[in-house]
């Protein structure tokens, strides 16, 4: 498949990431990085059985959400971040007009630097309703 996706493909993705243990297995590849994980560590990880974890990696990996390869007897998984790009892009097309999203807030740190929020720890605490704080905004101290 290649990695532009279309109204179709973004409902098999989305559908395929709509179950608790999907989205679950999903996000573990994802954070696994380029790596990825053994079908038996995954189970471990997620505490699933054999079976159920076989069937949601055959439904992820029919999304093209997920690659599967062999390295010696084990199975790897990796998720697929060109795949997970596109469908972001997708979902983000044309956002906001077409003209830059503004940020839910913003601080700045004791250096004087601007952050925004984002996924990673110590970076910025989400929006609150006041503006917050330098200490509580940002942790820069690594």
């Amino acid at each position: 498949m290649t990695d532009r996706f279309d109204a179709e493909r973004t409902i098999l993705a989305l559908g395929a990431l709509a179950h608790e243990n999907r989205l679950a297995l999903f996000r573990l590849l994802v954070q696994a990085g380029a790596e990825g994980m053994a079908a038996g560590a995954i189970a471990e990880a997620l505490a699933l059985p054999n079976s159920s974890l076989s069937f949601h990696l055959a439904h992820l990996t029919r999304a093209d959400l997920i690659r599967q390869t062999r390295q010696s007897r084990s199975l790897i998984y990796t998720a697929n971040y060109p795949a997970m790009n596109a469908l972001l892009g997708y979902l983000t097309e044309n956002c906001c007009g077409g003209a830059a999203c503004a940020p839910d807030t913003t601080c700045e740190t004791a250096e004087g630097q601007i952050c925004a929020p984002s996924l990673s720890p110590g970076a910025c605490a989400p929006a609150v309703a006041e503006a917050p704080t330098k200490a509580a905004c940002c942790d820069f101290a690594a």
